[in-house]
């Protein structure tokens, strides 16, 4: 069977469509193997070859040699085979060579649907890996149009989905506008690789910061977190790992020229940019900048931390809607309480007179034990004695007595059981951090080398507003 034309189209479709000759060859052989069955008879046994001296497609069957057959598709009895191959003896196989296998135009047509559809695989396989690779980079294209409020972007080779919930909500993208973003994912479907953009994420801003500051790019200043309100408030925390560079002025630039090209990128979006501190308390009073902090309680375990500040200081502490307390919660990975010295006093107070219906428990010993969080009787009752004994300076015994003595209470209802009060505290809670690769290749000789870029790492989830390089 001749194809004149067959080369010619392997070779047209390796130039346009960027696939390799063995790929589109394998293609063509399946194809006709799976139309040489279906005409033949699929319990036959098939092989097909690409003759490229010839630009010929052969086709070969495969017969058992037999003394009688019973199945001419798959026994040849051994006086033909032997006019074949005088050499055969029964129980051999032997390949005929299917001379003129007469396709229609059916067959054919077959054939060439297998072919295209080998290739189109070819094709997304091609742009799958090459896209796959580049997750985490920054990339541009050109919009061109709205499905489901999706902006689809043309990169060139392929076409990108930029989702309406990846989208600052002040942009608004015309057909034919030049978008860059940042490459979140990339994921195989049905219809082909997915890929999928976002400018809303936090590491969108950190590769913008990444190309406006040289300094960031030679890893003298490292961007440890960022966080993101799109399309109004950022903050990042950045260190220097050479104590001679300024690492927040490095990233502002002069008169703030490098900072002002991420704004514009990003819509206008107001940028704080803090120094990253080892001690959480420390860089937590960065995080909360412009408020000034009267003082900081942290607790390490339950990543939590109550923040104390004047009255003037409190609502540029919690800034308009929560947000400023928001952020600096992402920034840190800890949730954040906010409360105003007033505010603590008075709780303070009320704390100190429940306390002290308790026998055992005057005015300064109520003062230390809401130093260490016990607020009221019920916290009293829910706390070990040699906690209170160390806190107290008691021996275990006094301790146990008056633990004794506030059980006794709440069981006879003779007491209030906690200070009735509002809430106090203005709170913002962490979201889930993304752990980046500058902290995992930190980590990677102490668990055995754990390939940093795992699918958890890898993907950012849909809702994510932060990551964290602890």
């Amino acid at each position: 069977m001749n194809f004149s034309e067959l080369g010619r189209v392997i070779e047209q479709l390796g130039k346009d469509r960027g696939i390799e000759k063995d790929i589109v060859v394998k293609a063509i052989e399946q194809a006709f193997l799976v139309t040489a069955r279906k005409k033949f008879g699929i319990q036959g046994e098939y092989e097909t070859r690409y003759n490229e001296s010839d630009d010929d497609i052969e086709i070969y069957q495969y017969k058992n040699v037999v003394d009688a057959v019973r199945d001419p598709i798959i026994e040849i009895n051994l006086n033909e085979a032997k006019e074949l191959d005088e050499d055969v003896v029964v129980g051999d196989q032997l390949g005929i060579r299917i001379e003129n296998p007469n396709f229609t135009r059916v067959d054919v047509q077959t054939a060439r649907q297998i072919i295209f559809q080998k290739v189109r695989d070819a094709e997304r396989e091609i742009l799958f890996a090459e896209f796959k690779h580049r997750e985490g980079e920054l990339i541009t294209g050109i919009a061109r149009r709205y499905e489901r409020g999706n902006i689809i972007v043309d990169l060139g080779k392929a076409d990108a989905v930029l989702s309406r919930r990846e989208i600052i909500p002040t942009e608004n993208f015309k057909p034919g506008d030049r978008i860059q973003a940042y490459l979140s994912e990339v994921v195989m479907t049905n219809r082909g690789p997915e890929i999928r953009l976002s400018r809303t994420s936090p590491l969108f801003l950190v590769k913008l910061f990444e190309v406006e500051v040289p300094e960031i790019q030679d890893g003298t200043i490292v961007i440890k977190s960022a966080a993101r309100e799109p399309g109004m408030r950022a903050k990042i925390a950045v260190i220097s790992v050479d104590k001679e560079i300024d690492p927040v002025g490095a990233c502002v630039g002069m008169k703030g020229s490098r900072v002002q090209n991420v704004v514009n990128e990003l819509q206008g979006e107001k940028i704080d940019i803090v120094k990253w501190s080892a001690d959480v308390e420390t860089f937590a009073r960065s995080a909360l900048a412009p408020s000034e902090i009267t003082n900081i309680r942290s607790d390490h375990e339950e990543q939590s931390m109550d923040v104390v500040v004047e009255e003037d200081q409190l609502s540029l502490a919690i800034g308009r809607r929560g947000q400023n307390v928001r952020l600096a919660a992402m920034l840190t990975g800890y949730k954040i309480n906010i409360i105003s010295k007033t505010k603590l006093q008075e709780k303070i107070k009320k704390s100190v007179e429940n306390l002290m219906q308790i026998d055992g428990i005057n005015d300064a010993r109520a003062q230390v034990l809401t130093q260490i969080g016990v607020m009221n009787i019920g916290d009293l009752v829910g706390t070990e004695a040699a906690d209170i004994s160390e806190s107290l300076g008691l021996e275990v015994s006094e301790a146990e007595a008056i633990l004794k003595a506030a059980t006794d209470a709440i069981e006879a209802g003779s007491i209030e059981l906690a200070p009735v009060e509002e809430e106090e505290f203005v709170s913002a809670s962490a979201v889930p951090a993304y752990k980046g690769a500058i902290d995992q290749n930190a980590n990677e000789s102490a668990d055995g080398g754990k390939d940093k870029f795992s699918d958890a790492e890898r993907r950012l989830r849909e809702e994510l507003a932060a990551f964290k390089l602890k």
